[in-house]
């Protein structure tokens, strides 16, 4: 059953056309990635979809009878409504019901609204469904329904646009970088649901184990054309490649025809017959071969490394939190030269922190960290990335260096240097504001390449790169001679280039884990199916206890408390990881910091006072 009919859709900009003439079905069932490089039409097609942006030519047709839902890679709210007003935004009674029970929780006393929400819940089966949804706020970490939209990150709102498209069930679902903003565990859980549920899917994206795992079809639009794909990126990969070699088969053979027949045509006559005529068609079909050029142009990196001394960096039974939320405690380590270490761990157990205690922009609580004499840092961050809209491109590499040094004593212009970064001269005098969000990223890494940096710091360098760029920027590291650290969701990207990872276990607790992020994720599987074969201390029987004389069941108030406590620390929770968010993220004001880190250690306080109590009734429960 066919889902979208793609008809001859040509669109262009003035003379510059981003694709002409594709074609293409999607059906119920298929998973389908869209692949493309930077800057060559993907947001623009994805727009079309979604009817935000009109075309030159062809059409493009929806099933009539389907729901279509679309995750946007930046989704902008009304920041007045509340995160439970934006998610369940939908035309659903079992979303209505669930929303009428959820309200009569709170008012328990009024039992026949109450009994209302319930026989409602029970006549549309909204039982599982409210299950479901649970579900998936918990596995994206939402909690807090309550919250105003306008206060929340860029991946907070992602993470909720991404709840509202899975809760709605729409029958075709369009993806714009899901797994931006996203931490590994919940990447992985998204892997595995739109694996097992029976959708219909197009994304982009540019996380290759995600397409491995996900798509069952890829569809890549190169030089202006659609190629299709019936597999996932591994055959991708390899039809491309055979692909392009007889592509380049082609074009040689025609090149050698054409030069034969070229000297036919010069010495032939003006008065030609017939079979001349034929041959003279033929000449030309061979010279449009011949001359076809495949766009090959690909970042070609040389920056010369700064060199890099004995001592690189020493940390010294580092001490650092806020408030009693600990960072580090007592952590050591002293990097060698091409050290590569990736960093890994939950949100809010300090990562950052971490970067930003290497880099000098905070101080430890405690210990000391040494820095070599010759190291000189070089620090990709999405939150550093401050180009300059109203700049030219060739003016953003100029103000940092007119000519920069290559290895092997070579010298390039700022010009030459942009065109190895896939930015041909007609793009120079472009104004940043015109690039695409990929193109953005590119520029921002060359301006931290031509520093000559010897230690570089990788905090989330994928997002919104295109695959050809990353498996380039990839070789590059590969061959780095300094010491690399990477903070990232992407996992192949982080299983190609690090030796031993970081993992923050939180409280304080970092583990130097020998391998790279499939291996240590082998490793914590093979640990739980152990911890799983242990068999788990029995509470003593309500008989026993009786006979001992022990208390066995809560008393009413008791039972009221236990249930109030599950709800404080819920709420509790939310509000350390919310503070600790801030500490790590956003906050310079030195007075800010002091307040929050109060209010912090009082949270964290009255979350252990809590906790301890609840465990105590816990076990009358």
């Amino acid at each position: 059953m066919n889902y979208l009919s793609v008809e001859n859709l040509t669109k262009s900009y003035g003379v510059r056309v981003l694709f002409e003439d594709i074609t293409f079905g999607i059906d119920k069932g298929q998973k389908v990635a869209f692949i493309a490089k930077n800057g060559t039409g993907k947001s623009t097609f994805l727009n079309i979809l979604a009817s935000r942006e009109g075309y030159d030519s062809g059409n493009v047709v929806f099933r009539k009878d389907i729901k279509v839902g679309i995750l946007d890679q930046s989704p902008v709210f009304d920041d007045k409504l509340s995160i439970s007003e934006v998610i369940f935004d939908a035309d659903s009674e079992q979303i209505t019901a669930i929303l009428a029970y959820e309200k009569a929780l709170l008012n328990p006393e009024d039992n026949e609204t109450m009994q209302v929400a319930f026989d409602q819940m029970d006549n549309l089966k909204a039982w599982d469904y409210e299950i479901r949804i649970k579900q998936i706020l918990g596995q994206l970490n939402i909690h807090d329904l309550t919250q105003n939209v306008g206060k929340l990150s860029g991946g907070q709102k992602k993470r909720i646009a991404l709840a509202q498209v899975l809760i709605d069930e729409p029958d075709f679902i369009i993806l714009d970088e899901p797994t931006n903003h996203l931490d590994i565990d919940m990447i992985e859980w998204l892997e595995n649901y739109l694996t097992k549920e029976n959708m219909t899917i197009l994304m982009v994206t540019h996380d290759r184990y995600f397409l491995e795992r996900v798509c069952n079809e890829i569809i890549e639009l190169d030089d202006e054309t659609l190629y299709k794909y019936k597999g996932n990126y591994s055959y991708y990969l390899q039809k491309k490649q055979e692909r392009e070699e007889v592509f380049e088969a082609n074009v040689d053979k025609a090149k050698n025809l054409y030069r034969k027949e070229l000297e036919w045509m010069r010495r032939m006559p003006k008065a030609r017959g017939t079979k001349a005529k034929f041959r003279e068609d033929a000449f030309y079909k061979t010279k449009e071969i011949a001359h076809q050029r495949k766009d090959n142009s690909k970042v070609d990196i040389e920056i010369n490394m700064n060199r890099l001394g004995g001592k690189i960096l020493e940390i010294h039974h580092a001490r650092k939190s806020f408030g009693d939320l600990k960072i580090l405690d007592d952590f050591n380590y002293v990097f060698k030269k091409k050290e590569r270490v990736g960093i890994v761990g939950k949100n809010g157990v300090g990562k950052t922190t971490f970067l930003d205690v290497i880099l000098g922009n905070q101080k430890l609580d405690g210990g000391k960290l040494v820095l070599g004499e010759t190291v000189v840092f070089g620090y990709y961050t999405q939150s550093g990335m401050k180009l300059k809209d109203d700049k030219r491109v060739i003016e953003t590499i100029k103000d940092i260096a007119e000519v920069i040094p290559l290895t092997k004593g070579k010298k390039l212009t700022a010009a030459q240097l942009l065109e190895r970064f896939i930015f041909p001269k007609h793009m120079h005098y472009n104004y940043v504001e015109k690039l695409s969000g990929g193109e953005k990223r590119r520029l921002y890494l060359l301006t931290i390449l031509i520093l000559n940096p010897n230690f570089l710091i990788l905090d989330e360098p994928t997002n919104d790169l295109d695959i050809i760029t990353l498996n380039v920027l990839e070789d590059f590291l590969m061959d780095f001679q300094g010491c690399l650290i990477i903070v990232t969701h992407d996992r192949y990207f982080m299983d190609k280039l690090v030796d031993h990872l970081f993992v923050f276990e939180g409280e304080g607790k970092v583990k130097d884990f020998l391998g790279n992020y499939n291996d240590y994720r082998l490793d914590v599987k093979q640990l739980e199916s152990k911890q799983k074969t242990i068999p788990k201390e029995t509470k003593p029987s309500v008989e026993k206890q009786k006979s001992e004389g022990l208390k066995t069941k809560f008393s009413y108030k008791e039972k009221l408390e236990f249930e109030q406590l599950e709800k404080d620390l819920e709420q509790l929770e939310i509000k350390k990881e919310g503070l600790a968010n801030l500490l790590n993220e956003t906050v310079t004001d030195h007075e800010e910091l002091m307040k929050i880190t109060k209010e912090l250690g009082e949270v964290t306080i009255e979350l252990d006072t809590k906790t301890d109590r609840w465990l105590t009734l816990s076990e009358y429960s």
